[in-house]
C-alpha cells in the first residue's frame, strides 16, 4: 500500500489518500465537503478536474475513456501518484447540459 498526497486548489485542502483507498471516502474521514451522490460512478456529482497525476477508476461509468484521461470520480478513484485535482470541474459531456440549463436530476443516473 502506497499513500500519495492529494491537493484541492483553491480551497487549501490537502488529504494523504493510498492506492487502495478512494478519494471521496478520505474526504469524508477527513471531514472535507466533497460533493457526491450516487458513489458508483454514473452521476458525476463528486467530478474533479486532474491538474496533475494519475488515478485508476476502472468503474467510472459516466466517464468516457478520454474524459476519464483529464478528470476523476472521487467515488471511484484512487490515486497512483500524487495528485492536484480542481473540485466540482465537470467533463465537456456534463458542462453542456448545464450550461444548457437541463441541470442533471436523479433520473439521470
Amino acid at each position: 500500500m502506497t499513500d500519495y498526497t492529494v491537493e484541492f486548489v483553491g480551497t487549501g485542502e490537502t488529504i494523504t489518500c493510498s492506492d487502495k483507498q478512494t478519494i471521496l471516502s478520505r474526504c469524508l474521514e477527513e471531514g472535507i465537503a466533497q460533493e457526491y451522490s450516487c458513489r458508483v460512478g454514473m452521476c458525476l456529482a463528486c467530478s474533479a478536474e486532474i491538474l496533475e497525476g494519475e488515478v485508476t477508476q476502472p468503474a467510472a461509468r459516466g466517464l468516457t475513456e478520454e474524459e476519464a484521461e483529464r478528470y476523476a470520480l472521487t467515488c471511484m478513484a484512487r490515486p497512483q501518484s500524487d495528485l492536484k485535482l480542481d473540485r466540482g470541474k465537470y467533463p465537456p459531456s456534463i458542462e453542456a447540459d448545464i450550461e444548457g440549463g437541463s441541470e442533471p436530476t436523479a433520473a439521470d443516473d
